[in-house]
């Protein structure tokens, strides 16, 4: 749980305020669905905030999009992963043993309970840093043409439609303490003949990174 903490960025007050928010409903009724039902409001807020600050020219439709991206399930099971979340959750026996612990919809629901634990022991201010912070790679990469599918998801469909193999990612280097890694990550694909690299603070969103660079080295992007 500390460990945990450090990769929040977040130190509760009330250590079972964060015992609850990873209590999945499988472990009876003391679980996290309420602050899962606070988290997911205020986070849909703070991004919509966070783009409609960073967009100003931006029409509604464009700002839901984005944030319809940035907020959905695969999004928050990605961020859970950077956190190594799965290890931390309170799961009933049955969901132990289908695999809860990985499971995205459990993942992205322990997030949003998270965030609604923080916002009820530290207010919204606290809670806004926090989620700007994780959020921090994702919101900077955005562009009003980013397009609805990731890079990773776009460079698997191109490759598929031209029967080539699927992409293949490697760590090619880890630097810095565990609470802040920053990874150097190699995308290879058959038709090129060198591969793109790409460093973020997460394993996934350098992946993405250097699947969009192939795009465009491509032609694609």
């Amino acid at each position: 749980m500390k460990r945990l903490q450090r990769r929040l960025g977040y130190e509760f007050g009330r250590p079972e305020s964060l015992q609850l928010a990873l209590s999945h409903r499988s472990v009876g009724a003391d679980n996290n669905e309420r602050l899962e039902f606070l988290g997911d409001s205020i986070l849909n807020f703070l991004i919509g905030e966070a783009l409609f600050e960073k967009f100003e020219t931006a029409r509604e439709g464009q700002l839901s999009r984005l944030r319809a991206q940035l907020v959905k399930g695969d999004t928050l099971a990605e961020i859970a992963r950077e956190f190594e979340l799965g290890e931390c959750l309170k799961l009933g026996e049955g969901e132990l043993k289908s695999g809860g612990q990985r499971r995205d919809s459990i993942l992205a629901d322990a997030v949003e309970a998270i965030i609604g634990a923080i916002y009820l022991e530290a207010g919204l201010d606290t809670c806004r840093e926090r989620v700007l912070h994780w959020y921090r790679e994702r919101l900077a990469s955005l562009t009003l043409d980013t397009p609805a599918k990731d890079a990773k998801t776009r460079l698997q469909e191109y490759l598929q439609s031209r029967r080539e193999p699927l992409p293949e990612y490697r760590v090619a280097e880890v630097e810095g303490e565990a609470h802040a890694q920053v990874f150097t990550v190699e995308c290879h694909v058959s038709l090129l003949p060198t591969p793109e690299r790409a460093r973020a603070s997460s394993r996934r969103v350098a992946e993405k990174k250097s699947a969009a660079q192939v795009l465009k080295r491509l032609g694609v992007a």
